[in-house]
């Protein structure tokens, strides 16, 4: 994790806003104004996602995927001591409560990462893609994370839709929020193109509604022969 901290912005009054660029998991780098406004994330509630993990750790908390049954599809700077799961409920809470066994990186860098259950999930697995998706596609993202640039973490699982803008070289997907968008808390969750994971949140700027996630296909073939799907 990275540590908290705040670092100090000379702005016009034309943007004095609230302008976030972290990672997703909630303890990371924030620059921010000392006045603006505090949207809603948008979105909407999901009342079922039985692949869904909420992921906790001594650093924070983050969003993941069961990708199979003893593994979960998380993001690298998430990893944390003390690391557990949470499966089966959209209401994180009420989530089976498992025990991580380890945890492994990509050796490409890339901010992924698969945790090994201790037990099994005991629930269905999400598909992963094989592709990434077109740019200018509509994508779904899903997270427990904040509710408000400055808000709480939803203790529901939340989704909202999102425009693919760019794909990088180094296996970033870069998105804008359509009806509601990532934020703290999200790092580690899904974005799906036709029902499959194609990308893990990574970092995001709050007002300007932007997100990037890691793309699953730039590391498929690690994820393949670690947990075998």
């Amino acid at each position: 994790m990275f540590p908290c901290k705040k670092i100090a912005v000379m702005v016009t009054a034309a943007t004095l806003a609230l302008i976030g660029v972290a990672s997703l998991d909630g303890t990371s780098t924030e620059i921010e104004t000392v006045a603006g406004p505090k949207p809603i994330i948008g979105g909407t509630t999901v009342s079922s996602a039985p692949w869904a993990a909420f992921v906790s750790s001594a650093g924070g908390n983050c969003s993941g995927s069961v990708i199979a049954d003893k593994w979960v599809l998380t993001a690298k700077h998430c990893l944390g001591s003390n690391q557990i799961v949470r499966v089966g409920n959209v209401n994180q809470a009420q989530g089976k409560q498992i025990t991580v066994a380890r945890s492994v990186t990509p050796p490409s860098g890339a901010d992924l990462a698969l945790l090994e259950l201790s037990s099994s999930a005991g629930t269905s697995a999400i598909g992963l893609a094989n592709a990434d998706p077109a740019v200018g596609s509509t994508n779904d993202i899903y997270g427990w994370g904040r509710t408000a640039c400055e808000g709480t973490a939803s203790p529901q699982l939340k989704t909202a839709t999102v425009r693919v803008d760019s794909i990088s070289g180094s296996g970033l997907i870069n998105s804008t929020g359509i009806n509601g968008h990532a934020w703290k808390g999200d790092s580690g969750g899904p974005q799906m193109f036709q029902g499959k994971v194609v990308g893990v949140a990574s970092t995001a700027t709050c007002t300007a509604k932007t997100q990037n996630y890691a793309s699953v296909t730039h590391d498929r073939a690690w994820i393949r022969s670690t947990a075998g799907v």
